[in-house]
């Protein structure tokens, strides 16, 4: 059923939208990059798909794993200080891997501190700093405005650093990365628009208006997740959008050699899909504001079965890669709102930060199975036609499970006492 009238967002509420947006859209945008880089770098290093993977993968579970603690941090210190270190670390990752010579160097740089970097400039960070901000009716399309940001990055760095990487070699290209990260840092300070709001609404001894009642601490929050069917099965639909996204973004450049179609169309099927994602994700995100996130959830991973199913059984051409990655890519990020949204309408927005960095953390388990997953397939099979397969039935499977999500808003142990 469509929502009623959303209200419009004050001055506070814009400037801390805008500066989100700008953050997500160079952390995501550099970091969809790296999958250009895989044959360069496997090649001048003499190492295999899997071992660079690996260097994914485990930058996509540090990533995860750290998560739900960098979260915290940002809850209690709020997030500008968080994206200033993230940005330190990813642009020394960056840095130190354009001069890396070995598989440990790899792992180190765009492995652990690329990973600790993407943390402190996440989705789960800005959100947070967002979700204190704007009103609850309007946060799935705020909170799909900065998600559209990751597609714009994706969109823009994507083909510009293939285009690099054939000018310069890839160690000048990834330096050149670099530089583009470390401007996050000039956006970063203006979220804590929302810190300084909470601050006064404290001090006034009211909530913020565009923040309901929530849970009343950190512990108790952490209890009312735990106990929650909903949160769970939100955590494991998420790990199956992990999977998918990263597996695409690492492997599809050298799936698309493999089946002798030109290397600019890889380049250009990941410039679609953020492309492509940058209307997906707006789109997407305010169906979520007018009708139950849960079913858009559904619709959403039905979507990507057909769209994979449809990759693996048709004939490879560049028509058909760059078709897929158009219809995928209008899926691409729209998970994002839409869950991130519906952990805010459960559990309130206090601690989001918090409980989003727990469920992200499942989206990036999942993150690790896809990047190392899909290349030690590779190096055991030949192809990467099982990893495609197991894409196609784990989408179907996530689709089912977001079914019995129940999205009501928790009453809160100081509520009831009331």
């Amino acid at each position: 059923m469509p929502t009623p009238s959303r209200p419009k967002l004050d001055h506070t509420a814009r400037t801390v939208l805008i500066a989100a947006a700008l953050v997500v859209t160079i952390s995501m945008g550099v970091r969809q990059a790296f999958g250009v880089f895989l044959t360069p770098v496997v090649q001048e290093l003499g190492i295999g798909r899997e071992v660079f993977g690996f260097a994914i993968a485990l930058q996509n579970l540090l990533f995860g794993l750290i998560q739900p603690f960098i979260g915290m941090i940002a809850d209690r210190f709020g997030p500008s200080r968080v994206v200033v270190a993230g940005t330190v670390a990813y642009v020394a990752g960056l840095v130190f891997a354009a001069s890396t010579a070995d598989p440990t160097g790899l792992l180190v740089t765009l492995g652990i501190a690329v990973g600790i970097g993407l943390a402190g400039t996440s989705f789960v960070v800005v959100l947070g700093a967002v979700g204190r901000v704007v009103p609850e009716a309007r946060r799935p399309q705020c909170f799909a405005l900065v998600t559209a940001g990751g597609s714009l990055g994706m969109f823009a760095v994507v083909p510009g650093a293939y285009a690099m990487l054939d000018a310069f070699g890839w160690r000048d290209a990834i330096l050149l990365l670099a530089l583009v990260a470390s401007t996050m840092i000039a956006f970063g300070f203006a979220l804590d628009g929302s810190r300084r709001r909470d601050r006064l609404s404290a001090t006034a001894g009211s909530p913020s208006p565009a923040q309901p009642a929530g849970a009343v601490s950190l512990s108790q929050a952490m209890t009312e997740a735990r106990g929650s069917g909903s949160f769970w099965l939100l955590s494991l639909g998420f790990g199956v959008c992990g999977f998918q996204i990263t597996f695409i973004g690492t492997h599809l450049p050298a799936y698309v050699g493999d089946v002798g179609v030109a290397g600019w169309v890889a380049a250009w099927a990941l410039g679609l899909i953020g492309a492509c994602n940058i209307a997906g994700a707006y789109i997407i995100g305010s169906l979520g504001s007018r009708y139950r996130s849960r079913n858009v959830l559904v619709v959403v991973y039905a979507l990507r079965t057909a769209f994979v199913l449809a990759v693996v059984l048709l004939p490879p051409s560049p028509a058909v890669i760059l078709a897929f990655a158009a219809c995928f890519g209008f899926t691409w990020l729209g998970t994002i709102p839409l869950t991130s949204s519906l952990v805010a309408r459960i559990f309130g927005p206090r601690y989001l930060s918090t409980l989003y960095g727990i469920v992200f953390l499942s989206h990036q388990v999942g993150a690790f199975l896809g990047a190392w997953g899909g290349g030690y397939i590779y190096d055991l099979l030949g192809s990467y036609d099982a990893v495609w397969m197991a894409m196609a039935g784990l989408s179907a499977v996530a689709a089912i499970i977001h079914l019995p999500i129940s999205d009501r808003p928790v009453v809160h142990a100081a509520a009831k006492a009331t």
